[in-house]
């Protein structure tokens, strides 16, 4: 990128402020923190992106060309995502599904579907928990880069639950724990106040999760093709806070965190390896 910068100052906070219309030029933006920022619309042209690190970050309609992708490493959910040409979302779908062929059981339509895969997930996750249970406590509690650590991984686990199904599906309009973890920028609301850095013992959060865990299999184990084809809604203050919602899509949901957030687990389970070794 060429240009020269100039008036270099100190660092600046800008907290609070509308910034539509803004023409950065020659600046230089480097080690900054985007929080909470909408670049909705924004134009970044012969830009050095280089070492970015995005997060929870919506990209719909974003059109990139003339860019260089290299050693970049995406992880997320893909839907219509064109790369030169080639929608590559079925290609990786396929992909992961082939060298993980219990994915494919995660997307069930029938009362039958869902048994099966919460069974997968139960049994993947006994796995992983007794991987977990050879590494010192103190471990459990530290994050591989800024991810949760495997203890807020639990946590955060049983939140969703509460959630999707205490919640949701069996309408208690606050059905959480104070251990529960909801996801970092989640709003704030009444009756619930949750602490990333409380440090409880792995054996809390599990017999937590346990509860949580049963009240999974229960409701799974009494779907009826009605009841699942049903809608619920949810209007008090809390999350969810929605209307007609598929208690299919509620069930997707709590699959689909179980499923990721384990492979989440496992890999930073063998970067703590690595470094232990």
């Amino acid at each position: 990128m060429s240009g020269t910068i100039r008036n270099v100052r100190p660092m600046t906070d800008f907290l609070d402020q509308d910034l539509t219309g803004a023409r950065f030029e020659h600046v230089n933006l480097r080690g900054a923190t985007f929080e909470r920022v909408r670049l909705n619309d924004a134009l970044i042209h012969d830009a050095d992106l280089s070492g970015t690190r995005v997060r929870a970050a919506l990209l719909a309609g974003v059109r990139l060309s003339g860019v260089e992708l290299v050693d970049v490493e995406i992880t997320g959910e893909l839907r219509n995502v064109v790369v030169n040409g080639v929608d590559i979302a079925p290609l990786v779908d396929a992909e992961l599904n082939r060298r993980m062929p219990e994915r494919a059981k995660m997307r069930p339509d029938d009362p039958a579907g869902f048994a099966e895969a919460w069974a997968v997930l139960e049994r993947l996750w006994e796995g992983t928990l007794a991987r977990a249970r050879t590494f010192p406590e103190a471990a459990l509690h530290r994050g591989v880069g800024d991810e949760w650590s495997f203890v807020q991984t639990l946590r955060h686990l049983n939140f969703a639950t509460g959630c999707w199904v205490s919640r949701m599906i069996l309408g208690d309009p606050s059905p959480w724990h104070p251990l529960d973890l909801p996801w970092d920028k989640a709003p704030a609301w009444d009756g619930f106040v949750w602490d990333r850095e409380a440090r409880p013992s792995l054996d809390e959060v599990l017999a937590l999760r346990r509860e949580r865990q049963a009240t999974v299999r229960q409701v799974i184990g009494s779907l009826t093709g009605e009841r699942l084809a049903s809608r619920v809604s949810r209007t008090e203050p809390g999350w969810p806070q929605a209307e007609n919602v598929p208690v299919k899509e509620c069930l997707h949901v709590v699959l689909n965190e179980e499923w990721e957030h384990r492979l989440y687990a496992e890999r930073d389970l063998t970067v703590l390896e690595k470094e232990a070794g």
